[in-house]
């Protein structure tokens, strides 16, 4: 389940990898703890522990993770959460990771709309717990973009455009493509390809945010463990949501009970 869709070249590298983190710990066998690690580093990065991080990025981090954890949480054609971690990995200064349940070829255009919403829960989740957004979402928004973008010019999911493909499906590498792109749509539909992009990701926006402030205890509570541990493991992350208490990794502590 973990490595649906993976190659045989995949497998052999992710087995490389927990190899060579069993090694370091002087085991001649790899663990499953040692599969599990190796997969975040595979799909993420290597860890950057050596990066210093100040108190108020941690807090920021955690709480934009937490935001796209619940959000993927409380939509149905989500994925489980399996792992999120406040480490920086990689370019990424955290992440959120999901487990696809079996192997896709397909996305339907209420998948793609609850993944918009799950891109953009790290930007409303800072918004609403610390009034103030940051340019960690840079990413999250540039995805969303390309997304809304190929629901609407290639895809034909809006019903305004309507089923016409407006893409060239080339990546051309030279300045100018856009403008080359263009030069076959006329000024009026570029207009209304524009709005509706602008619009799916608005509508995609305000149903994160009433997500998210349905459920402010669990968002609080799963940034705050986040701020003490750094990472927080699937089953972890559905206890909590579910309002159960979860004990820190070191020292044991509980975590509040969400009433």
């Amino acid at each position: 389940q973990t490595t649906a869709g993976f190659t045989g070249a995949d497998l052999e590298n992710l087995l490389n990898e927990a190899a060579i983190i069993a090694a370091k710990e002087n085991r001649s066998f790899i663990a499953n703890k040692d599969v599990k690690r190796a997969f975040v580093k595979v799909g993420i990065g290597a860890e950057k522990k050596s990066r210093v991080i100040s108190d108020k990025e941690k807090k920021i981090t955690a709480y934009h993770e937490a935001g796209h954890a619940i959000a993927t949480r409380c939509l149905p054609t989500q994925d489980p959460v399996h792992t999120i971690s406040i480490i920086p990995r990689g370019r990424a200064g955290g992440f959120t990771m999901s487990l696809p349940q079996e192997e896709k070829f397909y996305a339907s255009k209420n998948e793609m709309l609850d993944d918009l919403i799950v891109l953009l829960g790290g930007r409303v989740a800072e918004k609403l717990t610390m009034d103030d957004i940051s340019t960690g979402a840079s990413n999250d928004i540039e995805r969303a973009t390309s997304v809304a973008k190929s629901m609407v010019t290639k895809y034909g999911m809006s019903d305004l455009i309507g089923p016409i493909n407006y893409s060239s499906g080339q990546q051309e590498i030279f300045l100018g493509r856009d403008m080359v792109e263009t030069d076959t749509i006329s000024e009026d539909v570029a207009a209304k390809i524009d709005e509706e992009i602008r619009r799916i990701i608005l509508e995609a926006y305000a149903k994160c945010e009433d997500i998210l402030k349905e459920h402010m205890d669990q968002l609080s509570a799963v940034g705050e463990y986040l701020i003490r541990n750094e990472t927080m493991d699937g089953d972890a992350f559905e206890k909590m949501f579910n309002g159960e208490e979860v004990p820190d990794h070191e020292t044991g502590a509980q975590v509040f009970h969400i009433e």
